[in-house]
């Protein structure tokens, strides 16, 4: 029985991650500082830290078997806010970490590394990170492989993950979904971006196969590949009565890419299991069940809760 160290583990996939290992019969315990939670209540092992406190990883990392690191800052508008910040989190603490303890981890990038390109990406394609969050995912894939890690880089996250985190409401189909049941509208900037999208449920899915992997490699993983304006359509389709605005403008994020899952395919048994219009219809009824009290909290939107957080530490 592995005995895993799940480092951000009561964040978005994290939750949902710990549930699927548990219920895989490993022994789990969840290393996180608790940003956007206010307790933890999952019946597993608990230890309060922060990744930045190294030599605090470095007494307790001995223990386990293996090591998955989720903790970050996710999202360009997130890192955004304190670029300082954003490289002491995602790329010095885990340098520091992997140079001291010099271990094998399994680690969660992005497909925002590649930026803006046309065709279909594979994991062989040039990187071209726009932000400093693609940036910084970048420059910690690069420390993780020299070490024999195992990195995925993840499409665009969507649904809910399980019943104790909290769910992401700023990632586009999520968001689109609460637009198109609080305004009746949904707002769609030039549209003819690509992304690959993948449910969170079924990326957390590649990480508890990957446990049972000992590859020192990248992967591509996404569900589909979709053009935003695409994903309007379906949304029309599921919600007839809504309107659609579509803003015949660049938005700000110039991101566009559509990428290659073959060689995650030809790597892995797991395949993803959620589409969209299914994982919408549960998200709408979550939402118009009001079991989330106020959906315009910053809590649900990674870069209003950092620059909140942001603002209250400059207060002090």
């Amino acid at each position: 029985m592995k005995n895993i160290l799940l480092v951000g583990g009561a964040g978005y996939i994290g939750g949902t991650l710990t549930n699927q290992l548990v219920d895989a019969g490993y022994n789990v315990v969840v290393y996180d500082n608790l940003l956007y939670e206010e307790r933890f209540l999952k019946k597993v092992a608990f230890h309060y830290g922060d990744i930045r406190d190294t030599q605090e990883l470095l007494k307790i990392e001995k223990k386990y078997d293996t090591v998955i690191w989720l903790a970050a800052i996710v999202g360009d508008g997130a890192c955004s806010q304190d670029p300082e910040l954003t490289m002491e989190i995602n790329f010095n603490s885990l340098k520091r970490f992997l140079d001291a303890s010099k271990r094998r981890i399994l680690f969660p990038s992005t497909c925002s590394v590649y930026g803006m390109q046309d065709g279909l990406l594979t994991e062989n394609s040039p990187v071209r990170p726009l932000s400093a969050y693609a940036e910084t995912k970048h420059m910690a894939e690069e420390v993780v492989i020299k070490y024999g890690g195992l990195v995925f880089r993840l499409g665009t996250l969507f649904g809910i993950g399980d019943e104790f985190s909290r769910i992401r409401l700023d990632l586009v189909i999520n968001y689109l979904t609460f637009k198109a049941l609080h305004d009746k509208k949904i707002t769609v900037f030039g549209g003819a971006q690509w992304r690959p999208v993948l449910n969170v449920r079924d990326a957390a899915a590649y990480f508890a196969e990957a446990v049972t992997r000992n590859y020192n490699d990248i992967f591509n993983i996404g569900m589909k590949n979709i053009r935003i304006v695409d994903l309007a359509a379906l949304f029309k389709n599921m919600f007839p009565d809504i309107r659609v605005e579509v803003v015949d403008t660049k938005f700000e994020d110039s991101r566009n890419y559509q990428v290659s899952t073959e060689k995650v395919n030809s790597n892995f048994i797991f395949r993803p299991l959620s589409g969209i219009e299914q994982e919408i219809d549960k998200m709408r009824e979550l939402l118009a069940s009001r079991r989330i009290k106020n959906p315009l909290d910053a809590r649900y939107y990674n870069t209003h809760f950092v620059k909140g957080a942001l603002e209250e530490m400059r207060k002090i």
